[in-house]
């Protein structure tokens, strides 16, 4: 903990917005772990349960997908198996809809990654220029030598600089590398989500909206032909 204090001792004043520029991207990170923990664990097993149920009952389909509301699969399926006898069309558009809800919320945290990527080169960049200033500051260009204490401040100026420099880049890097990690989760997820949606929706279309379709056409008959014996 000393060391730690004395490396942001060293870095000068810009080193404060760096530290909460990690502390922001750190807890972003256990978050963002938290919440993909929690849904790669369970959701495989959640929409196959699912998509078992919707072959035989789109009511036990649906309750299952409301216990598992906590899930984003969970509340995926349900947008669209919650619907009262819906058309293909709707079928896919609450499927849709509900999808980039959930990439919504996935990408919480996003703009605070790509915030500290941004800003933290730029900081220690800026770090890095101060630094130098203090340096040349106390630097007694007329003279022949150098005192110890001018040597001091000088060498006090170039450890802020570098000090500021190197810290500006591991923020960076560690924010970029959460970022490209969160981001590669995502397009995981949607790619997911459009195969799970794609068979639910293909059992809906075979198993359960073909009949509709058919007992109503029956049913349009049977109308059309009792009218036409009235008429005759």
């Amino acid at each position: 903990m000393s060391n730690l204090y004395e490396v942001v001792a060293k870095g000068g004043p810009l080193m404060l917005p760096l530290v909460g520029l990690s502390v922001a991207s750190f807890a972003c990170a256990f978050d963002r772990a938290v919440f993909w923990f929690q849904v790669l664990r369970t959701e495989d097993r959640v929409a196959h349960h699912i998509l078992d149920a919707a072959q035989y009952s789109l009511t036990d389909a649906r309750m299952i997908a409301e216990k598992a509301r906590s899930q984003p699969i969970g509340r995926f399926m349900l947008a669209a198996l919650k619907l009262n006898q819906p058309n293909p069309e709707t079928f896919r558009l609450a499927l849709e809809t509900a999808g980039d809800e959930e990439f919504a919320k996935m990408r919480r945290g996003d703009k605070m990654l790509e915030t500290a990527v941004a800003i933290a080169p730029l900081l220690g960049l800026l770090g890095t220029v101060t630094g130098l200033m203090l340096t040349f500051a106390n630097l007694n260009v007329g003279g022949a030598t150098l005192g110890a204490e001018q040597t001091t401040k000088a060498a006090a100026g170039i450890a802020e600089a570098l000090t500021t420099t190197a810290c500006g880049m591991v923020v960076a890097i560690i924010a970029l590398a959460l970022l490209r990690v969160s981001v590669t989760l995502q397009s995981q997820q949607m790619e997911y989500f459009s195969k799970i949606g794609g068979e639910l929706e293909l059992i809906y279309r075979q198993v359960w909206y073909e009949p509709w379709t058919n007992e109503l056409a029956k049913a349009g008959s049977a109308q059309l032909s009792s009218e036409l014996s009235v008429g005759s």
